[in-house]
């Protein structure tokens, strides 16, 4: 017998041996994990694929982990203040008591994910899911081989979704060990809070690790920026109570400056900054934390024979399928947002056009956004600065906390609401964004209208509970009706209604 056809009687007993599955999904954080359980409801057979922890970083060292560190920062510094309110000394506070804390939350979280394929293999969706560890790779358009220490085995796929998700970008020039030059996957790891770290980037990740380092009162933050302010992307009012609030607690904000050089010497951290006058300077902190981005997880992700096509951003896809028929790529491995719920929404889609038809296209203008600063600041749609770049004409509505009852009764009336919508008598809504307490679940249902290319006329005769944060949104939308119970002209400085014409402003006079 010939050798070509030896190899080729040997390749279809390896193929009909083969365990064979309608989806396989490599990666089993948000994207995937969602996407799994969206298949299941289509009765496919479905095979989850994970290296690591179920999860991937929206728990283990992202998303939940990050947020756990917040919310206990935030809890401590008002307990800080309350103590101060009354005169009474603060306690020390214990980082491994705090890390304890957050290391049970996403062990909860973990434990919830395992457990619930567990049961649902003992439930009528028996034998739909397969879970598997180890280390996916595609050799061909619809064969997968998963290696597991020294085991190996190849499975054939229908379809295919990717979704391994991305990790921090390293920098070559700095010195990142994860033990004094971290990312966010090492600061999970300190023993202690540190006297003084240096953040490099000012993003929303790095704006949110100073938020928490200096919210126990432990660490001197220092927080390096390119530009004149931080958090370029968003409106200057959001950025200057978030740049207020950090400096009030200690936070050094390196405005204007460059990082030119960062080395270990003597297990602390030497950076050198040089400002756009020219100057430079040395500094010398505990710490470092670089926090400049994410890159996908695509090393070896397939063999040439595949043929997905990358670009610099990512994979390339059109609305989650790539160039190759049967193969999808969702979450971090995209072009498009970087969050947990945009992963889980494109994790859905895409079984969604591999089994079905979606009821509707896949599309971001209407996510919801939050950022765990000080204080905590929430978005959907686009803001004034992204109307003005696109040359977009609006009017706006700012209602500041100090007028809203509830914000009053906690003793918080910091922050405010604002409103984009369209100039004209349609009024739909382009945006929102609020900044204060309870911020996150003050714009959902602004988020659906934006989803249903409404108007304001919904939110004005609802019926909201009192007191509440989001009787100030209806107070937003009457004002832009006129017919608000609070008066722009009574209260200035407070409230405002105006419109933004070709970049230029005018106030809505009732």
């Amino acid at each position: 017998m010939k050798t070509g056809h030896k190899l080729y009687l040997v390749r279809l007993y390896l193929a009909y041996r083969m365990e064979k599955f309608d989806l396989v999904i490599i990666g089993a954080g948000p994207a995937g994990y969602a996407a799994a359980m969206r298949a299941m409801d289509f009765k496919k057979r479905t095979l989850l694929i994970e290296k690591n922890k179920v999860g991937g970083a929206g728990v283990t060292n992202g998303a939940l982990s990050s947020k756990t560190w917040w919310e206990l920062s935030r809890e401590a510094s008002a307990f800080r203040k309350n103590l101060k309110r009354y005169n009474i000394q603060e306690p020390s506070i214990s980082f491994k008591e705090i890390q304890s804390e957050v290391r049970k939350a996403v062990a909860e979280r973990k434990t919830l994910l395992e457990e619930h394929m567990q049961e649902l293999n003992a439930s009528r969706y028996a034998n739909l899911l397969v879970y598997k560890t180890g280390h996916a790779r595609l050799i061909t358009p619809h064969e997968i081989e998963i290696t597991n220490g020294a085991r190996q085995e190849i499975v054939y796929a229908e379809n295919i979704i990717l979704a391994t998700g991305s990790r921090p970008r390293y920098l070559p020039e700095l010195p990142i060990d994860e033990k004094i030059v971290l990312t966010s996957e090492g600061v999970e790891d300190l023993d202690d809070f540190p006297e003084s770290m240096v953040i490099v980037g000012a993003g929303v990740i790095g704006c949110e690790y100073a938020t928490i380092f200096s919210g126990f009162g432990r660490t001197k933050v220092h927080l390096i920026d390119k530009g004149d302010r931080i958090l370029p992307f968003e409106d200057e009012d959001v950025v200057r109570i978030v740049e207020r609030n950090m400096e009030n607690n200690g936070v050094l904000i390196h405005r204007n400056s460059k990082l030119v050089g960062m080395k270990i010497v003597n297990g602390r951290v030497e950076y050198e900054l040089e400002y756009t006058d020219g100057s430079r300077n040395t500094f010398n902190v505990e710490k470092a934390l670089v926090s400049v981005g994410r890159v996908a997880n695509i090393e070896e992700l397939w063999t040439d024979k595949v043929g997905i096509n990358i670009t610099k951003r990512g994979i390339d896809n059109n609305d989650t399928q790539t160039n190759v028929p049967n193969i999808y790529a969702v979450g971090d491995l995209t072009a498009d947002i970087s969050l947990v719920n945009v992963g889980e929404l494109e994790g859905r889609y895409a079984v969604e056009r591999i089994f079905g038809k979606p009821d509707r296209k896949l599309v971001y203008e209407n996510i919801s956004t939050i950022m765990f600063l000080s204080p905590e600041v929430a978005g959907v749609g686009m803001n004034e600065t992204q109307a003005r770049e696109k040359g977009i004409d609006y009017k706006v509505v700012t209602l500041e906390y100090s007028t809203i009852s509830r914000a009053i009764a906690k003793r918080n009336t910091q922050g405010f609401i604002k409103l984009l919508v369209t100039c004209d008598d349609h009024m739909k809504i382009l945006g929102m964004k609020v900044v204060g307490l309870h911020a996150s679940s003050a714009i959902q249902a602004v988020a659906v209208l934006i989803s249903m290319d409404k108007g304001i006329e919904e939110l004005a005769e609802c019926v909201h509970p009192h007191p509440s944060i989001t009787e100030g949104i209806q107070e937003c939308v009457r004002m832009l009706m006129g017919k608000s119970l609070l008066k722009p002209a009574g209260l200035r400085g407070r409230l405002s209604c105006r419109t933004c014409i070709k970049g230029g402003y005018t106030d809505i006079e009732f």
